[in-house]
């Protein structure tokens, strides 16, 4: 089945113009426009809320063994919960809409976007909380058994989402930088790792790249986001507002993105999450297109 993917004339407007890939291209990270009404950031909290009291509409049927996966018996944390785009309908409604993909599609400069991940979070308004400072990393680390480079992700507040909050930040420009190798325990996701490590690392590979080390919080309108390369250091600070900041992190992979083996130091093999998930394909791989997991969002057929 071939799936139609369309645009209204109003939703073409929104796309990225050609100085807006080419700052993509340089920076490393795009603010989009207004990409969702009012009333689809509503139903996002809404849908969220729901999700948080134990809606779901299907689960998952086996647990991965990274997989974030926030309870209620786990206290009030920052909220990390991975495949909600595949457990909960109403946050895919929108977190499927068309116009996230296309705007993806320009930025990659790709004809076809799909669903890698989605990762619902909520940091609370806790000053001192430890877990709501998001370390420097950038996410191909963990995306290790993928082939592609131009993955991407759309960070998507479901408020205004200022500084203060605690907003994702940017180190400018620094997905061109060429990484100084050989410790692949960077595939370890950034809470299983000492944060000052993290620290050292970027330190380390700006030097190594004659590079300052330029932080921008991004300050995020409501019904914007923000998409960063997948080699794109970033990290978040603390909220010290007095309201909780609530958020999806959606991971998009170019239509040519496929499992690959990337052997580690210690013998085994890169994983991901969906290994244990997706489908095989003919030649017995994790199947990176497997539409259960990881959907279209955008084709231009």
């Amino acid at each position: 089945m071939t799936l139609e993917f369309k645009l209204s004339e109003e939703e073409i407007e929104l796309l990225p113009t050609d100085e807006e890939v080419a700052f993509y291209n340089e920076h490393g990270w795009y603010l989009s426009k207004k990409l969702l009404t009012d009333d689809e950031v509503d139903e996002l909290v809404n849908a969220s809320e729901r999700y948080y009291a134990g809606e779901r509409d299907r689960t998952l049927p086996a647990r991965p063994p990274k997989l974030a996966y926030w309870d209620p018996s786990k206290g009030d944390v920052q909220r990390h919960n991975d495949y909600v785009h595949h457990e909960h309908d109403g946050l895919a409604k929108i977190l499927r809409k068309p116009i996230i993909g296309a705007v993806a599609a320009r930025l990659a400069q790709t004809d076809e976007i799909r669903i890698f991940q989605s990762t619902l979070i909520f940091k609370p308004p806790i000053e001192g909380e430890p877990s709501n400072i998001v370390p420097w990393h950038f996410d191909k680390h963990y995306w290790s058994s993928s082939s592609s480079d131009k993955m991407l992700t759309a960070f998507i507040p479901f408020h205004d989402c200022p500084p203060e909050m605690g907003t994702i930040t940017m180190v400018d420009g620094s997905h061109r930088w060429r990484e100084i190798g050989a410790d692949d325990t960077v595939v370890r996701h950034f809470a299983e790792r000492d944060r000052s490590q993290l620290d050292q690392m970027l330190a380390e590979n700006a030097a190594h790249n004659g590079a300052e080390v330029t932080k921008l919080p991004i300050t995020i309108p409501r019904g914007h986001m923000n998409f960063h390369h997948c080699r794109t250091y970033h990290g978040s600070g603390a909220n010290v507002s007095d309201r909780p900041r609530r958020a999806v992190s959606l991971h998009l992979q170019d239509g040519d993105n496929r499992y690959r083996e990337f052997p580690l130091s210690d013998g085994t093999l890169a994983a991901y999450n969906h290994d244990v998930l997706v489908r095989r394909t003919p030649d017995g791989r994790p199947d990176y297109a497997d539409p259960d997991y990881c959907p279209t969002l955008w084709a231009d057929r």
